[in-house]
């Protein structure tokens, strides 16, 4: 595995004015907080500042050039790691002591970035693999990115990301899906000067009015109801762990308990389910509980638990029902190859299924591309 790690970054906006910008915990260095510098190659660690708030020592602003151009640069072994763009406007990073990176929040309206149109692809590269994914885990943005990666062995593999009116297109159909069953979906689009400036999850739909409580109860209720009423004729919910203690039947219980493994989950509310790390879904100690709960988050997420009764199911299980989590569902539908990381178990899937979450990942990586605009990878 290499110590380091060239990536592309390709500018197939209509904007001469799209910059990068690279932070994570940099391995070979005591897991400090560092930058990619503007060079590309070298590193910036930020010091402990004096104040809250206080600015960069360094601009580590790296400009794409004008549109099709190409700009190379050198990753370091990394955890965490973001590759950051904006279009029309540089991003703004801070320090708090510590030092503490303050970095663009798309739910603080008084940050200094709130009205930049910005992005990021996430990544991690170590000793054993890069692995990297396009998130919409907290946001769409209206600046669209594909990922590429190069393997020695010569394969390559490829995640589109959005059109470039992807955003618009799922802001129309949260807005349509708001008037069919009166929920807030439309409260998660943001604009900004009279376009869309990204759109939210619902589980920040907080952050701007947006109330879902209350929303997936009926559908928790109804699972309980199906499998309380069936269990006893051998419709036996079935959770596959994907790892050493296997297949795992659930019992469901009439005081709102389900036991899985013999490990007891209650029922998880609308915040748990939007979540996936609250509620029944905390992680804990046990590695089985741990396997189970992201199969299990995902099968509600994605309204399946009636759908199929063995999870991870197949995809064609997925949002078929009300209700069910819109946001994540037009992720899907209007990202090129319907992949896209939409919520923090979306890369659940059935054993030899096909990936959901828009990631690429490789022990022998030669080349990581990520284009920026909604072009060709």
């Amino acid at each position: 595995m290499p110590k380091s790690l060239k990536v592309a970054l390709k500018n197939t906006s209509d904007s001469d004015q799209v910059y990068a910008y690279i932070t994570g915990i940099a391995l070979q260095h005591g897991g400090q907080r560092c930058f990619v510098k503007a060079d590309g190659e070298s590193l910036y660690f930020p010091q402990n500042p004096p104040r809250i708030g206080s600015p960069l020592a360094e601009d580590c602003t790296i400009p794409l050039g004008a549109p099709g151009s190409t700009v190379t640069v050198t990753i370091p072994q990394m955890a965490g790691g973001r590759i950051w763009f904006s279009r029309d406007a540089k991003l703004t990073f801070l320090l708090n002591p510590g030092p503490g990176l303050v970095e663009p929040s798309v739910l603080n309206p008084t940050d200094p970035n709130a009205n930049v149109d910005f992005g990021f692809v996430e990544f991690t590269l170590n000793d054993a693999q890069l692995y990297a994914n396009i998130s919409y885990v907290d946001f769409v943005p209206r600046l669209p990115m594909g990922i590429s990666l190069e393997q020695a062995n010569g394969a390559v593999q490829q995640v589109a990301g959005m059109a470039p009116d992807g955003v618009d297109r799922i802001a129309e159909a949260l807005r349509e899906q708001a008037q069919k069953d009166g929920r807030p979906w439309d409260k998660l689009v943001v604009n900004r000067g009279g376009r869309i400036l990204r759109v939210l999850n619902a589980t920040h739909g907080n952050a701007v009015g947006a109330n879902f409580s209350g929303y997936y109860e009926p559908y928790v209720n109804e699972v309980w109801e199906h499998f309380l009423a069936k269990q006893n004729e051998g419709h036996v919910l079935k959770i596959n762990t994907q790892a050493a203690p296997g297949v795992l039947s659930a019992q469901f219980t009439e005081n709102g308990e389900v036991q899985v493994g013999g490990e007891k989950f209650g029922k998880p509310n609308t915040a748990d389910i939007l979540g996936c790390n609250s509620g029944p879904f905390t992680t804990g100690p046990s590695p089985t509980r741990n396997a189970i709960i992201p199969r299990l988050a995902a099968a509600f997420v994605r309204s399946a638990l009636l759908e199929a009764h063995e999870h991870p199911s197949q995809p064609h299980t997925f949002y078929q029902r009300d209700p069910t989590n819109h946001y994540a569902r037009l992720v899907h539908e209007h990202t090129v190859d319907k992949k896209g990381y939409a919520f923090a178990y979306d890369d659940v899937q059935p054993d030899g299924g096909d990936d959901q979450s828009g990631k690429v990942n490789a022990s022998d990586p030669v080349l990581f591309t990520v284009t920026v605009g909604g072009g060709q990878i």
